[in-house]
């Protein structure tokens, strides 16, 4: 089954929440965890037990696992790993991008499915083209992984480049969903080219948000994203949306059964989208 197809099951079974794996060393230390090798060991053990089969997708966050180097990276895998095959589908957000030979490598990496840090789909930056991505979008097809492109971000940094004009007239941000909308046509039922929408951007097209693709839309929750931004921002496409969220829900940690109450609860408020 491609992504697409697998997302939509997914999304089915489980809701389309995310819950981001973000082992910030303040959240290791309000779980009494060292900030330490050892500490992200456990904290990303206690994600696994609490999320694996019981949400849509998870999203490990690649920074806080690397900033421990390569016993760091070694978790990370083990994590993606540990969640494969459970019916929650992976989303490592690495934000990729870049041209060539160097794209292909990168997309080996994350998305060939024999590879030690596989995941279901990654996020990937298009800023130096969209054509730039195409090894990612080549090989997202040929493992059935799917890939989430930068749209338009919540990051105050953001509207200067992504609602910038481009020759042709339009938004870069609404080039990439027409891009993203190209490269999922026909695909049933959705594509598996993703894009990452702020849940706090306040000024989108909706006729350019149906890209018949799921949409990673990060700063639900504690970053100031609410239901009804979701509903104001995304409209008729609601039902392909996967709002993500990491602090909210880790702060009830380490409580495995707080952790999945927490989730289920969030599901709930979704479902009235």
């Amino acid at each position: 089954m491609s992504f697409g197809s697998r997302a939509h099951v997914a999304m089915q079974a489980y809701g389309p929440l995310c819950v981001g794996i973000d082992p910030h060393a303040h959240l290791l230390e309000q779980w009494g965890l060292e900030d330490s090798v050892d500490g992200l060991e456990r904290f990303a053990a206690i994600c696994v037990e609490a999320f694996a089969g019981k949400v849509a997708f998870a999203k490990p966050q690649s920074a806080f696992f690397e900033r421990f180097g390569a016993r760091g990276v070694a978790i990370l895998e083990r994590t993606l790993q540990d969640l494969r095959h459970t019916g929650t589908l992976t989303i490592l957000d690495v934000k990729r991008g870049d041209i060539g030979s160097t794209a292909a490598a990168y997309a080996d990496a994350y998305l060939d499915d024999d590879a030690p840090m596989a995941a279901d789909a990654i996020t990937v930056s298009p800023y130096l083209g969209f054509g730039s991505l195409h090894p990612f979008l080549a090989a997202a097809e040929k493992n059935d992984a799917g890939v989430f492109v930068l749209a338009f971000t919540s990051n105050p940094e953001a509207p200067a480049l992504q609602t910038a004009v481009t020759l042709d007239g339009e938004r870069v941000g609404d080039a990439v969903l027409e891009s993203l909308s190209e490269a999922n046509e026909g695909a049933s039922p959705m594509g598996s080219f993703g894009a990452v929408v702020g849940a706090t951007v306040t000024d989108l097209d909706p006729g350019r948000l149906d890209i018949n693709g799921p949409i990673l839309v990060p700063g639900f929750g504690a970053q100031g994203g609410t239901i009804d931004d979701l509903r104001r921002l995304f409209g008729s496409v609601t039902g392909s949306i996967i709002p993500s969220t990491s602090r909210q829900l880790l702060t009830q940690g380490p409580d495995v059964a707080a952790l999945r109450a927490a989730a289920a609860a969030t599901n709930d408020a979704l479902s009235m989208l």
